[in-house]
């Protein structure tokens, strides 16, 4: 990645979540590029054997899983074959989520509810209850959670998926304060509008209006790149970010205040 910044993750493990495309892509490869292991996760097989395929084309290390974050036992598998395979886990960017709708309250499903929640936050409780104790292993680690811009100003519409972002913060700030001393970060992201899958999906839901709005909303005036949300993530799990933990971080180009 030209003008990324040099780190050195040699020796190391990462686990992706959402690995197959978009952010959970774009994280898995910039770990691989600065010398971890990558285990890509995805309920998505296929695409996540296509991430796997980027980075040992690049002559990295990497192994994709099938698995489904909202239930236990998935996850747990996930997890045991992280480090079965490498020996261990330092890093986890618990990335996978979904956006389904554009539905007020009084027309959203409750069973879209459920599914919403379970993708988005339960997953989340999960790779937390499963990738700590790994980590704890090793001596310690760091995660990085994907919460939402819309957890500073929530969204009209979109209910599953601001409450639910709303949730990965809440988790986020005390599995950080509960398992500093233990060396182990957790950190949450804020991304504003990033050129992924979730934004190609909403278009069905939107005018050209709307999208337009969508693609220059931000105070930089386009969509962010996943490379860009990538490199923080990475960055987070640096020595570099020492200091922050159970932290929100938003990675929106300042709109969480415009």
């Amino acid at each position: 990645m030209t003008g990324a910044v040099r780190i050195d993750f040699t020796g190391r493990v990462a686990l992706v979540t959402g690995g197959g495309y978009g952010m959970g892509r774009a994280s898995a490869l910039r770990f691989a590029e600065c010398g971890a292991a990558v285990v890509v996760a995805d309920i998505d097989q296929s695409k996540a054997a296509e991430t796997v395929e980027l980075i040992r084309e690049a002559g990295g290390k990497a192994e994709s899983v099938h698995v489904d974050v909202g239930y236990a036992e998935g996850v747990r598998e996930m997890v045991d074959f992280t480090v079965a395979t490498f020996g261990g886990l330092d890093y986890a960017h618990n990335n996978a989520g979904i956006v389904e709708t554009m539905d007020l309250v009084v027309d959203y499903s409750e069973d879209l509810w459920e599914r919403v929640l379970r993708t988005n936050l339960t997953s989340v409780f999960l790779c937390l209850k499963y990738e700590i104790p790994r980590m704890l292993e090793r001596g310690g680690g760091a995660i990085v959670n994907v919460a939402s811009e819309s957890t500073y100003k929530g969204n009209v519409a979109d209910i599953g998926y601001t409450a639910s972002k709303h949730g990965v913060v809440g988790l986020t700030a005390s599995a950080g304060l509960a398992y500093a001393k233990h060396n182990i970060r957790v950190n949450a992201i804020a991304p504003g509008n990033v050129d992924t899958g979730i934004i190609e999906r909403a278009r069905q839901y939107l005018t050209p209006r709307q999208i337009r709005h969508l693609e220059t909303v931000q105070p930089v005036g386009r969509l962010i790149r996943p490379e860009e949300i990538a490199e923080l993530v990475v960055w987070l799990c640096s020595d570099a970010a020492a200091l922050l933990n159970a932290a929100k971080i938003a990675a929106d180009t300042g709109w969480h205040v415009a």
